[in-house]
């Protein structure tokens, strides 16, 4: 114990004594705790307690620890002793730094914004003073770390600077560790202040790289020299651009050429921990080399370094190699080294056993596309695109239409190109893909009648994307003309077979193939008649879609009263598109932000018109303008950020009864995370695509999303989930896929549960899937007598449901007609003698039967009620529907 001195610490000697004195175990303890007791009323009680008290009672407290006794208070007090103006209070602060450090350890895992204004001007005085003991230091550093990341203010700017960027250079390895990761924050908020710590870094990057493992024995895990401290210098320097200073930069460039030899150097040792620590330090320095960009021969010899590791046999080394020549690939320095793997790189994207690793293959073969390889790569892409996994296929279909727009010297090939991808993968093509082939058909002469030779003959498949049809019915309807010279391409041969595919289009392509009609009566007055016959068919059928009708009317009437000259200069060829930046390129770096290199692909206007009588994608007369394709969300859903539903804290029952009607939305967003759906159903099989979006500025760490099913659903529903990465990079968006059975008819919906580390910081969240009995109905056409055949059949208590309920908001029966549709259900129009009644037939797919299912809506707007009345061959479906349906209502 120090000396110490005053009448006022007689009570201390007086303690000692009595301690010294105790003639058995028992009368020590009873002593002590009767010390203890009296400390702690002093402590908790006492709110005049001055510096002198506070000295004599931790003084107590000390001795008490040394007989071997556990102390659980009085730390607070010890380091405000801390702070003290007198020598002697203060130097009983700093007496024990075990004491100390767990008072900042304190500090730091409660890490509130209190305790951040509490001490965070302490803490930096502890850290920098020549006499805290190097073990506080670490602490100090690590402590000042997580109040720095709860409040970024309590560090002053000019203040501490100097001295904390020094702590590099401190003498005690792991002071200069903690002292590493707590620049490496301060500079992410201000790196023009501590731009001083780059030589320092350099220079003890330097000395840690030459030294031997001997020198450092200390720190030295498994051979590899520090390799922590090494990796987060070399993340540190990562924060600038190369040295200015010739002489820093050149000793930055030794260091980063030694980690380079090393990696060629035989293993110390055969234990995994040994190549563990070797490739970390080594894949940190290529990311430096790569950040850098000013080293021609640092970056060749990383990027065959990398090569090396393709054919490694740890699935985390390819990946890894991968991630970092797809890097390399966009220097013009690696380039050209990196276009020597392909070969091992198309294998990889083929054979390789984990979807990752192949997607990160993908990943490279777009990066080093150049013109040189454009048609090998795209042809291997292609070729894989038919058995790719459906988690990479939308993102594949993208990087391979902006390849081959942009490397495309003969534009058949660039034709040919995208109906393959229709072809292959039509699912997966957006409408931002179809649309750019139009665009680049319509502004150059010399691929028209090519362009619409390739889609007849496409068309001709038995089997044929809708996609497809609306890229046919577009080009056929501007340039159908350039092949209706062949007998086998006849106007009467286009408009057949065009036609043969209205049936089995959504309304939305039938609007289009209604539109490109119109352009034939144009260009191919000799079926005319044929094509107003159609017209007049849609003109006085009662169709599900009010457009279609419309636009049958409108088209009919145009036909028939303009003269030839009218209809010719109407419906005449669209002009070009002028140019601006593509939108598939947009789209591409939404999926993968700070992923994707800049592409110099121009587009034009997109051509979708604003008109109210034109739908989206329909080729269109000159008379009707043009808009761009509206930009997506952080998450690319199709809704609109501004109607997109946004979720609760935990996403419940209200929540899912907004998905019942629709497939895609964003299912859970607050301040941290958002969470996007985007689902589709066929049968008795789902699949469902989540995406997480990071709104954040940090990282989130161990994130994992699990799915809980109640017991009751185990056995009737198989949910797959794929796993995904454990961190979700600031700004960034992952993808997960679920795949999904319906083995019987059910009533409950999973729970997804995610948790994650945001800011060191737990989280955890709740969300129920969107997964509905409704979504596995198949729509079923009947006519009239088949259906009340079957409703008369289904009469029985137990096959039908019936609710009668008032309308939660004033009745909209367009609204209610859109809900019914996206409901799964077939809508049956012109069957109910009633026409506000709704009458919809299905049927439920589940591995174990079939459910065939009958739906009639009452509205009365009078009353503002409805009545719902399902029926179906089991009870449980009936009565589920019926309360699923009513909900929306």
């Amino acid at each position: 114990m120090p000396a110490v001195r005053g009448d006022g610490m007689r009570g201390l000697a007086v303690f000692i004594s009595d301690i010294r004195n105790c003639k058995s175990k028992e009368a020590e303890m009873k002593r002590i705790n009767k010390e203890l007791a009296n400390i702690r009323s002093k402590f908790k009680g006492d709110k005049t307690l001055d510096g002198y008290q506070k000295k004599k009672y931790v003084c107590k407290l000390l001795f008490i620890f040394l007989l071997g006794h556990d102390i659980d208070f009085g730390h607070m007090e010890a380091v405000n002793l801390l702070s003290s103006n007198k020598y002697s209070e203060k130097q009983i602060g700093y007496l024990n730094p075990v004491h100390v450090s767990l008072a900042l350890q304190c500090i730091a895992n409660i890490g509130s914004k209190e305790m951040a204004e509490a001490f965070g001007h302490e803490i930096p005085k502890l850290l920098v003073s020549g006499d805290t003991m190097d073990v506080v230091k670490q602490s100090a550093a690590l402590c000042l770390l997580r109040l720095f990341r709860t409040s970024q203010e309590i560090i002053p700017s000019g203040e501490w600077t100097s001295r904390i960027i020094h702590l590099l250079n401190d003498q005690h390895m792991g002071v200069v560790t903690a002292a590493t990761s707590l620049i490496d924050s301060l500079v992410k908020k201000n790196p023009d202040e501590y731009k001083g710590c780059i030589s320092l870094a350099v220079s003890r990057l330097s000395r840690i790289v030459t030294a031997s493992y001997t020198d450092l024995q200390d720190y030295t895990y498994y051979f590899v020299p520090a390799p922590w401290l090494s990796v987060k210098l070399l993340r540190l320097l990562q924060n600038y651009p190369p040295p200015e200073d010739p002489g820093v930069r050149g000793r930055l460039n030794e260091c980063l050429e030694t980690i380079l030899n090393k990696a060629q150097e035989p293993p110390k040792s055969k234990k995994v921990q040994h190549s563990n620590a070797k490739n970390a330090v080594l894949f940190e320095a290529i990311s430096l080399i790569i950040h850098n960009d000013t080293e021609p021969n640092l970056l060749v010899r990383a990027c065959n370094q990398l090569g090396q590791f393709l054919s490694n046999r740890e699935t985390n080394l390819r990946y890894l190699a991968l991630e970092s020549m797809c890097l390399l690939a966009t220097s013009e320095f690696s380039h050209d080294a990196v276009k020597k793997h392909q070969e091992v790189v198309i294998l990889s994207m083929k054979m390789e056993k984990d979807v990752s690793v192949r997607q990160q293959a993908v990943d490279l073969l777009y990066a080093m596309c150049d013109k040189s390889n454009a048609e090998e790569i795209v042809q291997e892409m292609l070729n894989y695109l038919e058995t790719a996994d459906y988690s990479i296929r939308e993102e594949m279909v993208l990087k391979v239409a902006i390849l081959a727009e942009k490397y495309a010297t003969d534009y058949t090939w660039y034709v040919d190109v995208i109906l393959n991808l229709i072809r292959i993968a039509g699912d997966y093509v957006s409408e931002e893909v179809w649309y750019r082939v139009i665009q680049i058909v319509i502004n150059r002469d010399d691929v028209q009648g090519y362009a619409a030779k390739t889609v007849f003959e496409a068309l001709q498949a038995p089997a044929c994307h809708e996609n497809m049809v609306k890229v046919g019915g577009y080009i056929l309807g501007e340039f159908g003309n350039l092949i209706a010279g062949d007998q086998r391409s006849s106007p009467a041969v286009q408009f057949q077979l065009l036609h043969s595919k209205y049936h089995l289009c959504s309304p939305m392509t039938r609007a289009l193939l209604l539109s490109t009609y119109i352009k034939f009566v144009n260009l191919f007055p000799e079926i005319k008649a044929h094509i107003q016959d159609v017209f007049k068919t849609h003109s006085n059928l009662r169709s599900a879609d009010a457009e279609l009708q419309q636009r049958a009317s409108e088209y009919l009437q145009l036909s028939i009263i303009a003269s030839t000259d009218v209809l010719a200069t109407v419906l005449e060829e669209m002009p070009a598109f002028p140019e601006r930046e593509s939108s598939i390129l947009a789209v591409l770096k939404k999926k993968k932000p700070g992923r994707v290199p800049d592409n110099e692909i121009k587009e034009g206007k997109s051509p979708v018109p604003t008109t109210n009588h034109q739908d989206e994608s329909l080729p269109t007369t000159q008379v009707v303008n043009s808009a761009n394709v509206s930009s997506t969300d952080l998450l690319g859903l199709s809704t609109p950020p501004s109607s997109q539903p946004t979720a609760p804290a935990a996403a419940g029952g209200a929540l899912l009864d907004m998905f019942v009607c629709k497939n895609n939305g964003v299912l859970f967003e607050n301040d941290l995370i958002q969470i996007g759906v985007k689902s589709e159903f066929r049968q008795n099989l789902g699949r469902l695509g989540l995406f997480y979006g990071n709104k954040t500025s940090f990282s989130l760490q161990n994130f994992a999303p699990t799915i809980s099913c109640p017991d009751s659903l185990v056995s009737k529903l198989n949910v797959q989930v794929k796993p995904v990465e454990p961190v979700l990079e600031a700004g960034a968006q992952i993808q997960q896929m679920i795949n999904v059975e319906c083995v019987e008819d059910f009533t409950d919906t999973p729970t997804m549960i995610i948790t994650f580390i945001y800011n060191n910081v737990p989280q955890k969240l709740t969300v129920r899937l969107p997964l509905t009995v409704n979504k596995f109905f198949e729509p079923t056409e009947m006519n009239g007598e088949s259906f009340f055949a079957r409703w008369k059949n289904l009469g029985g208590n137990q096959q039908r449901s019936q609710r009668i309920f008032k309308a939660a908001q004033p009745m909209d029966l367009t609204a209610v007609r859109t809900k019914i549709l996206g409901f799964g259900m077939q809508l049956l129009d012109g069957i109910d003698p009633n026409p506000d009644n709704f009458v919809c037939a299905g049927i439920i797919h589940t591995r174990t039967q079939q459910v065939g299912c009958l739906l009639r809506l009452e509205p009365n707007k009078q009353a503002q009620m409805y009545r719902l009345t399902v029926r179906s061959s089991k009870e449980t479906v009936s009565q589920e529907v019926c309360e699923l349906l009513m909900d929306q209502f």
